[in-house]
């Protein structure tokens, strides 16, 4: 716990950088002059996708291609996309044609999450850099794929893990390095939002092209709510708990180590997703080596709102969320009171998405690895995963020692 520990080494401390992950790192070919753009196409123009590519435009990279099923995100993203392109933006259906453009040097991903691997592979194999929104896999296997298929290309890849890149959650991992608080062996993260409810079904008032919004599904009936809505429903996503868990879980085994879990189990139910596959009241409890985590999401209650992370260790306590962190420290706590006393380190901060942005379009044009590659945005998701499918059979779900496969137990 207090020993430093970089990025690479920490890398090569995970489950995720054993044999399975052993393919080594390329050089590009292509290096971008310090006054060069490159051009960029994006994959899936909802309001995330959007958003990011908004950030890469305040670097002046145009975007001289979108890709989307849906009319109106089409309409939306044309129009974000024109902001700083004075050339013809073309619109594709069809996100394989986008990648056959030589022109178009990379993309970002930020279409439904059950397409984002096989998307980014499909990219790198095209010779792009990737920017993907995470979660990076609908599996665990998935994701074990796509790392040894993008290390086999000589790409840029970044995860849309932007707390990776966040100063606030920097300056917490050097505290928690600095073994101040002890040995943590009980981690507890939750994330509290009162916005669930019953799904809308009604009929979209227009035009989806559900086959290649279903990809690689062929089989499903086209419902309005999948569209609307398909964070919450299984073949499209892992829920809520993957949608969120994926960055404060990464932020958890980042800063214990870089690790993995070794099983979970999982309970939750429906309370207001009234029509939907996945639970808005749901917990699970992930075993690690040398701790014990507890990851909740609560989708129905506005107590301790968003997301906390409490690092409880044998001196004192990290108390970790998005306005910054206190360390409180068992030797400062008053006699004979339950709450702890005042902060011994109290860091306020915030989360913008900028700097991840800013980091992936230094690291196209130096070749350095980003401050979430694909090793991360695996391990990130394995244990959300394993919760899920603890929860979905009634079953503990454990990992194989090299990250890439589940089982039931």
């Amino acid at each position: 716990m207090s020993q430093k520990m970089n990025r690479r080494s920490a890398l090569k401390k995970s489950a995720a950088a054993g044999a399975a992950f052993a393919a080594p790192l390329y050089v590009s070919n292509t290096v971008f002059g310090a006054n060069d753009a490159p051009v960029m196409g994006l994959i899936g123009s909802g309001g995330r996708g959007r958003g990011v590519m908004g950030m890469h435009q305040r670097h002046d990279i145009k975007f001289a291609a979108i890709s989307d099923v849906s009319e109106p995100k089409i309409a939306a993203g044309l129009k974000e996309a024109k902001r700083n392109n004075d050339g013809e933006v073309q619109v594709y259906k069809d996100f394989n044609k986008l990648l056959e453009r030589k022109d178009i040097d990379a993309v970002v991903i930020g279409t439904p999450e059950h397409q984002h691997c096989r998307q980014m592979v499909a990219a790198v194999q095209a010779g792009k850099d990737v920017y993907c929104e995470k979660p990076m896999s609908h599996t665990i296997e998935e994701g074990a794929w796509a790392v040894q298929e993008v290390r086999k290309t000589d790409r840029i890849v970044q995860i849309g893990m932007q707390r990776r890149s966040a100063p606030l959650i920097h300056e917490g991992l050097k505290v928690i390095q600095t073994g101040i608080l002890g040995d943590v062996n009980f981690v507890k993260a939750q994330w509290n939002w009162h916005s669930s409810g019953p799904q809308n079904n009604s009929p979209l008032g227009y035009e989806v092209d559900w086959d290649r919004f279903q990809w690689p599904h062929t089989d499903i009936q086209f419902e309005p709510k999948f569209v609307r809505n398909w964070r919450v429903f299984w073949p499209f996503s892992g829920g809520i708990s993957n949608d969120q868990g994926t960055h404060i879980m990464d932020v958890v085994q980042w800063y214990m180590g870089q690790v993995t879990p070794l099983e979970a189990d999982g309970f939750g139910f429906i309370k207001n997703y009234i029509g939907a596959d996945a639970p808005d009241i749901f917990t699970t409890t992930l075993r690690y080596k040398k701790f014990v985590a507890h990851w909740t999401i609560n989708y129905t209650s506005n107590f301790l709102d968003w997301w906390h992370i409490l690092f409880q260790g044998e001196k004192g306590t990290m108390h970790l969320h998005r306005f910054g962190f206190q360390v409180y420290l068992d030797e400062d706590k008053p006699n004979n009171q339950d709450m702890p006393g005042k902060a011994h380190i109290d860091f306020k901060g915030d989360l913008p998405s900028q700097p991840h942005v800013d980091n992936f379009v230094e690291c196209m044009k130096t070749r350095k690895e980003p401050n979430a590659p694909v090793e991360i945005g695996h391990t990130a998701v394995c244990g959300p995963h394993l919760g899920n499918l603890a929860y979905r059979n009634n079953c503990r779900a454990k990992l194989n020692e090299e990250a890439t496969k589940s089982s039931l137990a």
